[in-house]
């Protein structure tokens, strides 16, 4: 039930969705089911489909335990829509569907969604733009000179300064005939260094798929990474950006609960509820979500790296993500998400909701205003509900300016000066330096860990079948059945002999053993 994980890359919603609807054609039980009294074969009721549904998505590596039975409800109707079931007198295409009784199918065939390709033109310029081999070489002579449009960003003069004087001019004294490098050059360098970290980090061959490098604006890096307070928040040069005096009130009041609520504040019962209200009303009338339309994909495909073994990975690639919001997006994100996992960890917060505990209030409630698609996509609330679950947890992480960044940039710089020093009419070619998060091993190594791993796992899943409890018997021998035809040398090592095999089922009787036993009454002729 697990299922495996959708790697990073582009359309992951679309090959999710894929997954899922295979998964669920391929798994949902079937039978007969009477209605009106008539009798129909292979099929399900809705409710049925979403006990089952949600089972799978609460388990599988791509979703996990945040998912409630209401998304559960919503995604079938989704199936509804597109024809992945279909009622059982044919119908589809609408999302009449409820948590009932209602009898549904599956249609001779559900279908995939296909994978957009992109457009041409705008591969060829993200090829041309940024390198698709990590590997490959720095050539920054055939940069774009071009400088985005800064979209209303006032940059702090004393700031842009200041950083231009480290960055630029750093060593000019010990080499006068160093080449002055221009403004669009320090951007040029912020630009393809980050985006270089984040394929690097991914391990993907190219990021033109998820995100166009003409996309991203330099300047929101620079300003990011700079104009921050002494707990990293972004502070804002233009306060018509930021959020009103009356949300940031009420968002300080509920973060620092109950210590914030004076004797001045109302005391009325439900008083913590209207501001959460207020707050939330706020939050998802914001005219696009946090994270951006235009970094959609970017941030679904790291969705596929949120597995424990790559939490470190995942961390990472978001930590330069959010460098690339604009700095009144990423201020108003630091700000909800210290909010939010403040409120799920105070245990004095009075309950905000009848029927749900706070941590899944603030989830289902902001995350839609974090992230989703500009064009509908049927799992969006699914993605964003995983994706904010995340950025709870390790809010501290993710939004810190990483001190690696400026590092490199400066010595990318540095490369600059130096290489238009040597070949002046050439332009300079640097290399790259790669970087590793694991150590390399052979092929067969890892073929090795590979069959060994696997074979843990469908262990693992013999020992759990064997120890639920909860199982019927009956149903306990039809599973290992099944398991000792698809694995007969894992099964044979767990059970070698049939007397181990018969142990398992030893605890029952064979013969149930009659309450009362009556005795027999004999039956006299008639006669005499």
């Amino acid at each position: 039930m697990e299922g495996r994980a959708v790697p990073p890359g582009p359309y992951r919603a679309t090959r999710l969705w894929n997954e899922i609807t295979t998964s669920f054609r391929a798994g949902m039980p079937l039978r007969k089911h009477r209605q009106h009294f008539k009798k129909y074969g292979n099929c399900f009721t809705a409710e049925e489909a979403v006990d089952w549904l949600y089972d799978l998505l609460r388990n599988n590596n791509n979703f996990g335990p945040e998912v409630t039975r209401q998304q559960t409800l919503q995604l079938l109707r989704k199936f509804l829509k597109n024809h992945v079931i279909e009622d059982i007198k044919g119908r589809w295409g609408s999302e009449n569907l409820d948590d009932n009784s209602q009898l549904f199918r599956f249609p001779a065939n559900s279908p995939l969604k296909s994978l957009p390709r992109r457009h041409p033109e705008l591969r060829k310029n993200s090829i041309e733009n940024f390198s698709k081999d990590k590997d490959s070489i720095f050539k920054l002579r055939n940069l774009s000179r071009r400088t985005p449009k800064k979209l209303g960003l006032h940059f702090s003069q004393e700031n842009t300064e200041k950083m231009n004087h480290e960055i630029i001019h750093e060593d000019q004294e010990n080499s006068v005939d160093n080449r002055e490098i221009s403004r669009e050059d320090v951007e040029e360098v912020w630009r393809s260094v980050i985006l270089l970290y984040l394929q690097t980090i991914l391990g993907v061959p190219s990021l033109e798929e998820v995100v166009n490098p003409k996309q991203v604006v330099p300047q929101y890096v620079m300003y990011n990474v700079t104009n921050t307070s002494k707990h990293g928040i972004v502070i804002l040069q233009d306060k018509s950006d930021d959020l009103p005096h009356w949300v940031l009130s009420a968002m300080k009041c509920l973060a620092n609960w109950p210590r914030s609520n004076d004797l001045n504040n109302p005391t009325y019962v439900g008083f913590e509820r209207d501001v959460f209200r207020t707050i939330a009303d706020y939050f998802l009338d914001l005219p696009e979500p946090l994270l951006t339309f235009e970094y959609y994909e970017l941030f679904v495909s790291i969705l596929g790296l949120l597995q424990p073994h790559l939490e470190r990975v995942a961390i990472d690639a978001l930590q330069l993500c959010c460098l690339l919001l604009p700095p009144p997006n990423r201020r108003k994100l630091q700000l909800l998400m210290r909010m939010i996992s403040r409120m799920s960890q105070n245990v004095d917060m009075p309950p905000l909701h009848d029927a749900m505990g706070t941590r899944s209030l603030m989830i289902h409630t902001f995350s839609r205003c974090v992230l989703c698609c500009a064009e509908e996509v049927d799992l969006d609330e699914l993605l964003a509900t995983r994706l904010v679950s995340f950025l709870m947890d390790h809010h501290q992480e993710i939004l810190q300016v990483p001190s690696y960044l400026q590092t490199a940039v400066d010595k990318h710089l540095d490369y600059l000066r130096k290489g238009y020093i040597k070949n002046p009419g050439d332009g300079l070619i640097v290399p790259l330096p790669t970087y590793s998060y694991c150590r390399q091993i052979s092929a067969q190594e890892f073929d090795e860990q590979k069959v060994s791993t696997s074979q843990a796992a469908i262990t693992e899943l013999l020992e759990n079948i064997i120890k639920n409890k909860s199982l019927p018997l009956k149903e306990k021998r039809k599973k290992l059945k099944q398991f000792q035809k698809e694995y007969p040398l894992i099964y044979q090592k767990r059970f070698p002999t049939m007397e181990s095999e018969a142990v398992l089922f030893a605890d029952k009787p064979t013969i149930k053993q009659p309450m009362l036993i009556l005795k027999k009454p004999k039956f006299r002729s008639l006669r005499y």
